[in-house]
């Protein structure tokens, strides 16, 4: 096995494309395609499905791509305690975010201090975060709530009970703190499943016996908000996340707070990759580390 056939797959699995891979390593196409198909031979296996138009790994694919991952995070690990007297002036950090509410701050000092890096900020919900890091899609991931696993390390940036809202031509509005059971009555506007404000209010109604039946489900915070300011129904979000809408009431629930924690996490196994260590280091100054 060649070091340089092992590095063409590697990046063609990342990268989706022979064409991008290329461009990543600096070779041409049928360079690169060649060392990949070399490997393939000598070992009698197929990596990629190339049938389609946009190439898929194979189940052996696969398997090698969770081997080559981590091996050629130490390849850059190596090239980072070599390089450790040079500052970040180049490269991407990959932020997804169920809500970039809480992060923008410590995005914004990130970006004061290392300019030259760029940034690409994706949205998802919380099982969309955490598949994304553990994919190597994603360096830096917002959840909705503590992380409490060793699989990960976090930074807890902040606290905020989730609310109910509503348009406020909503025929028989509620005023005031509103029991769960109350708001079941109306049409409920909720986030596609995998949210986690949707977990913690489904949670929390169990608890109650209280049974919440979405009349809508929408994908992402922005289009339950143009539904609910629509007045299509109720929805629910953290107190911090409302903003400020002149066609939306906020509306208490009554109870003990269901409260959302905004949580910076990356992966424990790749906290010293020295993007991540840097934002993780800017995160700790504005919450707690766990």
């Amino acid at each position: 096995m060649k070091y340089v056939q092992l590095r063409a797959f590697h990046h063609v699995a990342l990268h989706g494309s022979f064409s991008r891979a290329a461009d990543a390593l600096g070779l041409t196409q049928p360079a690169v395609s060649d060392q990949v198909l070399s490997l393939e031979q000598a070992y009698d296996v197929l990596l990629f499905d190339r049938r389609k138009k946009q190439i898929a790994l194979t189940e052996q694919g696969e398997s090698l791509l969770q081997i080559t991952r981590p091996m050629f995070e130490l390849e850059s690990h190596a090239a980072e305690f070599l390089t450790a007297s040079r500052a970040l002036t180049s490269g991407e950090l990959r932020v997804v975010a169920d809500s970039a509410f809480h992060v923008t701050e410590v995005l914004s000092r990130f970006r004061s201090r290392y300019p030259k890096v760029h940034i690409t900020l994706r949205s998802g919900n919380s099982q969309d975060v955490e598949t994304a890091l553990a994919g190597y899609h994603a360096d830096i991931g917002v959840l909705g709530s503590s992380v409490h696993s060793q699989r990960f390390e976090s930074i807890a940036l902040g606290a905020s009970p989730i609310i109910a809202f509503a348009a406020r031509s909503l025929p028989d509005l509620p005023a005031g703190a509103t029991e769960l059971a109350d708001l079941a009555a109306f049409p409920l506007v909720f986030r596609e499943v995998g949210s986690k404000t949707r977990q913690k209010l489904e949670d929390r109604a169990r608890q109650l016996g209280v049974t919440l039946r979405p009349a809508i489900e929408a994908e992402g915070r922005e289009a339950v908000r143009e539904i609910v300011a629509a007045g299509g129904g109720i929805g629910f979000v953290s107190r911090a996340e409302f903003g400020n809408d002149g066609r939306l009431a906020q509306i208490p629930i009554a109870g003990p707070a269901i409260l959302m924690t905004e949580t910076v996490v990356c992966l424990s196994q790749r906290r010293d990759v020295r993007m991540i260590r840097a934002f993780m280091t800017i995160a700790g100054k504005y919450g707690t580390r766990d």
